[in-house]
């Protein structure tokens, strides 16, 4: 397998680090709009790194990304930037007959007049309505592999196949109690694609209802997270899951909730008030003149590198799945989660936990893609493919599961 790697932030870099000390492909190219990030990534390796390539490349210029597929005669392409690129580096590895892997989905557009009651342009929408022509074309886009959504929707898949009957509803939550030293605002993950989740409206799935979308921040519950981050308010937010799980699973409800914190919140809200969330350009004055930037934009440079808060980081990060239904005939309720201590993903390999956590995903699911025991055409999630191979395969990479019976 050769792989195309577009995008050397914090993930992008946690993947190489991962995948070195894998053999399941032949060679990597890691490719960045900023040549030097690339070849950090890839020094970073040492000796590990002589299967890697670093490169530049836009992914913004799909004809570019063609090339270079073909330059480095790659066989998928693995997407690590943020959700606005997510469409050109799709199309470019359909036209150019790659597979594809990403970690987040195309963008949602609210609806027009009742954003915080009807799901517009849908997350991921844009990627299955070219469905058919992946299928036609032999080759497999796995959308959402990272760890939510991804190792969540395997969890989701695990529970309906092996621990259920019936299904009332899979909650995916997700909580921390991570602390940045230094900084009075310090997000652990990229804010601009934090901003885009936060605030967009985030959708419910209901079963006889479909999709539908709420206010941000709504239904605010206390979840109780494991191996002593504890009790966490955990609120509603938009998320890849509950677009992907009720396309091949069957619950009555399915939601994501975040525990974001109130301060958090409050940042957000205020971010949103200020209109510094947007994404278009606006005109500012400079030295040299007028120039036009993006709010959004702006918000991110002005913050830290989430990649490079690892030092002054403590605590836990905790991904998961909760679900609810009747095994057997009785009542059952089990939250299914990946807990990656940031002590330990920066002693063992230089990632904070966060960004590890995200990236030791996709990295198992090139492996069984290699393996040939995850395979198919057209545009799947992870629920689509078996997920015991996935889950021991992820224990055998030191990152071990555990399950909770609630």
């Amino acid at each position: 397998m050769r792989v195309l790697l577009v995008g050397a932030g914090g993930v992008g870099t946690a993947i190489t680090g991962i995948a070195a000390r894998r053999q399941f492909f032949e060679h990597m190219t890691v490719a960045d709009y900023d040549l030097g990030r690339a070849e950090a990534a890839v020094e970073a390796l040492g000796e590990h790194g002589h299967r890697f390539t670093a490169a530049r490349l836009d992914a913004a210029d799909p004809a570019a990304v063609r090339a270079a597929l073909g330059e480095h005669r790659c066989d998928v392409l693995l997407n690590a930037t943020d959700p606005r690129f997510v469409m050109p580096l799709f199309e470019a590895a359909l036209a150019y007959g790659a597979h594809y892997l990403d970690m987040a989905m195309s963008l949602s557009r609210p609806h027009p007049s009742q954003p915080y009651e009807k799901c517009g342009v849908k997350l991921g929408d844009a990627q299955f309505e070219r469905a058919a022509e992946w299928e036609a074309a032999g080759r497999l886009a796995l959308v959402g592999m990272g760890v939510e959504p991804g190792l969540s929707d395997v969890f989701a898949r695990y529970a309906s196949d092996e621990l259920f009957d019936e299904i009332e509803e899979i909650g995916i939550r997700d909580g921390a109690d991570l602390v940045v030293e230094g900084y009075a605002f310090a997000p652990s993950f990229s804010i601009w694609t934090t901003i885009e989740e936060c605030l967009n409206p985030p959708v419910v799935y209901e079963e006889g209802r479909g999709w539908f979308t709420t206010a941000p921040f709504s239904e605010p519950e206390a979840f109780d997270f494991p191996e002593g981050i504890g009790p966490v308010e955990c609120v509603n937010v938009e998320h890849e899951e509950v677009l992907l799980v009720p396309r091949w699973l069957k619950a009555r409800r399915v939601t994501f909730k975040y525990g974001l914190g109130d301060e958090f919140i409050g940042v957000l809200r205020t971010l949103h008030k200020l209109g510094l969330d947007r994404t278009d350009p606006v005109q500012v004055n400079s030295g040299s003149g007028p120039v036009a930037v993006s709010p959004r934009d702006v918000v991110a440079g002005c913050l830290p590198d989430p990649a490079g808060l690892g030092e002054r980081m403590s605590g836990k990060t905790c991904a998961g799945t909760w679900v609810k239904g009747v095994k057997d005939g009785s009542p059952r309720e089990v939250y299914l989660y990946h807990v990656v201590d940031n002590q330990w993903s920066m002693r063992e390999y230089g990632s904070q936990a966060v960004v590890w956590q995200t990236a030791i995903n996709p990295v198992a699911a090139l492996e069984l893609m290699a393996r040939g025991t995850w395979s198919g055409s057209g545009v799947l999630g992870p629920e689509a493919l078996p997920p015991r191979p996935f889950l021991d395969l992820l224990t055998e990479y030191g990152a071990p599961w555990a399950m909770r019976e609630q």
